[in-house]
Parts: C-alpha cells; structure tokens; sequence
C-alpha cells in the first residue's frame, strides 16, 4: 500500500486530503507544518509522495521541496493558492513533480498522486533499480508488471486477483476462490475458474510481455508466486 505525507496547515483541507485519500487505499500521514514533517521523517517515515503546501507558518515549500530532494527518493506534488506561471516554475525548479492549485477537486489530486506513483514505478524500472514487484490497484482495477506496464482487470478478474495477492505467495484453495467469485444469484463451478485463469494469464502475458505469476497447486487451488504489492 502507497505511503502518502500531507504537509498543510489548514486543518481542514488537510483533513479532507487524509480522509478521502485513506478511502482510497492509501497509506496517510499528516503533518501541520514543517517541523511535524521534519519529525515524520526523522522517526524513518518513508512516502512514496508528498503532498506539499507551498505557504507554511514555519517554512517555505519551495525550500522544503529541495531539503526533501536532498535527502529521500520520493514523488512530491506541491500545493499553492497561486496559480500564475512563475510560481509554478519555481515549484519545478525546486522539485516537484506536480503542481497543483489548492482547493482542486479531492478526485484531481488522487488522479495526480497516481499517476505520479506510475511515473515513478516505471522510471525506476528503466533505470533498473525496480525490485520485481507486480502492484494490484484496488480502486482502478489495474494490475501493473514491474516494469510499470499495466492492464485494467474486470470485476471477476480483480476478485481473483486480490484473493490470490492478499495471500502474499501462499496458495489459496479452489473452494476459497469458487466462493469469492460466485454470485448470489449464478451458479459458479469450477471449470469456470479455470476458464477465468486461462484467459487471465493470456491477458497479462499479451499486455505486460512477462509469464504470468499464476501458478496452479496441483490439487489444491491458485498462487501468486510473485513478489506484489497491493495498493
């Protein structure tokens, strides 16, 4: 699950950010100003991204910016009340990745945080410094190789998937996955799920280009025989 940091000073636009972010799966830290960021990193917090306020009552978000560029790999979307092109110039020049006016629209800013996380997947996958995770996004439907090449799942597809990721590795029995995947109102057997796992190890292998991590147990059930993180 993604780490995110909220550094604001408004109370309640923070709350806001923290609520609706953590609804949709994240991981949320808050911080007021810019020692209770200092703080959260000293005590070894580590963000995926922060969501930086430009005007802090004890620090300039610009400067901020480029203290956490110094010191820690993360992806930093800055937010001002202003808008006009030299802020947002100097918000790039002093690191952040995306730059956003306050108050935009709680889905802008999840859309932005998401994007930046694909970013920052793939950049570091180019680079070669990805750890061979494939990530399952719960609110997209999404499953992403760990090169960052992603494809978008059906609700069945999704159920499967999120049963088997959960698992981290251990093997889940055909009951448990007939159970999950059955309908109220269907009748599920199990040559259905092996027709849904068939056609789900073709779709990654054509979207991603890498073997499916689907591994049968003879006799037993399904496993995700790879590292995944679950976002």
């Amino acid at each position: 699950m993604s780490q995110i940091l909220i550094v604001e000073d408004e109370p309640r636009l923070r709350q806001d950010l923290g609520d609706f972010l953590k609804l949709r799966g994240f991981e949320v830290t808050s911080a007021a100003c810019a020692q209770e960021m200092r703080a959260a990193f000293a005590n070894q917090l580590a963000p995926d991204v922060v969501i930086l306020d430009v005007g802090l009552p004890d620090g300039n978000g610009f400067d901020l910016a480029l203290e956490i560029r110094k010191g820690h790999n993360c992806g930093i979307i800055m937010l001002s009340a202003y808008g006009d092109t030299g802020d947002r110039v100097r918000g790039f020049d002093s690191g952040a990745d995306i730059y956003l006016v306050k108050h935009s629209p709680l889905r802008e800013v999840e859309a932005a945080t998401r994007s930046l996380l694909r970013r920052t997947r793939e950049a570091r996958a180019a680079a070669g410094g990805t750890s061979g995770s494939w990530a399952l996004d719960t609110t997209s439907w999404e499953l992403a190789s760990p090169d960052g090449k992603s494809l978008r799942l059906t609700g069945t597809e999704f159920a499967f998937l999120h049963l088997l990721c959960q698992r981290q590795g251990q093997t889940c029995t055909r009951e448990e996955l007939v159970t999950a995947l059955a309908r109220p109102s269907g009748h599920f057997e199990n040559r259905h799920l092996d027709a849904i796992v068939s056609r789900l190890r073709r779709k990654i292998e054509s979207a991603t280009a890498h073997p499916p991590a689907i591994k049968v147990v003879y006799g037993v059930g399904y496993t995700f025989a790879a590292p995944v993180v679950v976002e």
